[in-house]
């Protein structure tokens, strides 16, 4: 078993998390990673109303005991979205652990501080978890370019981010983007990260409320198989490569704007993959880790297989002198 200060803050036995992935995390999905020893993440701003959360906090109650973590995005919306409803919904659900991305969660952290929870920030610069550090911040994850989703526009590996983050803060950090097994969990812990957070591996899971044809192409695509788009338009996204995307990312250095980016990378059309198994149909978010998945276990196969193998990663260190 694997003791950090991330396990002990957030009272969970492994320090693993599983990030919240739209049209994903809903609460049958988190409740089974937080039943697995690791920690889930509700998706919030997604959902249409903040009493759809509330009702999506009570059913995921309804099947773990275990804690789990509401986010909220702090990104603009084509909606108008009250992120302090969200957030207020969550706090009067009992939810403890709220993390926050998109933005600085600077206007919203005395109302998180005065329900007495944890606050987590996940960010893609090392001077935003630094100034999520200085408004109240209790926890960081930094994503490296090799996340799935938003890993920033810098394309700044994990090998490096990690550590930088880790020597710029005091707070505890949580490593992103690259990390699908133990090698990477333990690779991320000597940097100096107290725990990992992953998404690509866990999608690849029998609970995991995608279609099965896509879990099936998922263990045939390779670690070059995803390229970032959207850099053009500031909002870098890590996707499989199709031919859709491929249109994208050529429209994108003809120089199309947002209007005529949009029709190809609207979120129902990436809905639309994850519900049908057809990556023709939009754009598909991968990390480059998609290249190591090889099997589709149960969340807690996953989780148990990740901390057993580290340990016996730790004993080839050790009988190498790396560790006494």
């Amino acid at each position: 078993m694997l003791k950090t200060k991330v396990t002990e803050m957030l009272g969970i036995e492994h320090p693993i998390l599983v990030g919240p992935m739209g049209g994903i995390s809903f609460a049958g999905f988190v409740a089974a990673v937080s039943n697995a020893g690791a920690l889930g993440i509700l998706v919030s701003t997604t959902l249409p109303t903040p009493e759809d959360l509330r009702e999506e906090i009570k059913k995921t109650k309804a099947l773990t005991d275990k804690p789990f973590a509401v986010n909220v995005t702090l990104l603009p919306s084509a909606r108008p979205i009250d992120y302090g409803a969200f957030i207020q919904v969550a706090i009067e659900e009992g939810v403890d652990i709220i993390e926050t991305s998109g933005r600085s969660p600077e206007p919203y952290i005395q109302m998180l501080k005065d329900a007495g929870g944890k606050i987590m920030h996940r960010a893609t610069r090392t001077r935003d978890v630094k100034k999520a550090e200085t408004v109240g911040a209790d926890l960081v994850t930094i994503l490296g370019t090799e996340a799935a989703g938003h890993p920033g526009q810098e394309e700044v590996t994990s090998m490096v981010r990690i550590p930088a983050v880790v020597d710029a803060v005091s707070i505890p950090v949580i490593a992103a983007g690259g990390i699908a097994d133990a090698r990477g969990l333990v690779a991320a812990l000597a940097l100096g990260a107290e725990g990992v957070l992953m998404g690509t591996r866990f999608m690849a899971s029998k609970e995991c409320p995608i279609h099965d044809d896509l879990k099936r192409q998922m263990l045939e695509f390779g670690e070059a198989d995803t390229i970032l788009i959207q850099k053009s338009i500031k909002n870098a996204s890590r996707v499989i490569r199709t031919e859709q995307t491929e249109k994208v990312l050529e429209m994108e250095h003809k120089g199309a704007t947002l209007e005529e980016l949009m029709p190809l990378i609207a979120g129902e059309k990436t809905r639309d993959v994850l519900h049908t198994g057809d990556i023709s149909r939009g754009v598909l978010h991968l990390g480059q880790v998609v290249g190591l998945i090889h099997d589709i276990p149960t969340v807690k196969e996953i989780v148990d297989g990740i901390i057993s193998e580290a340990t016996v990663i730790g004993k080839r260190l050790s009988e190498i002198g790396v560790v006494a």
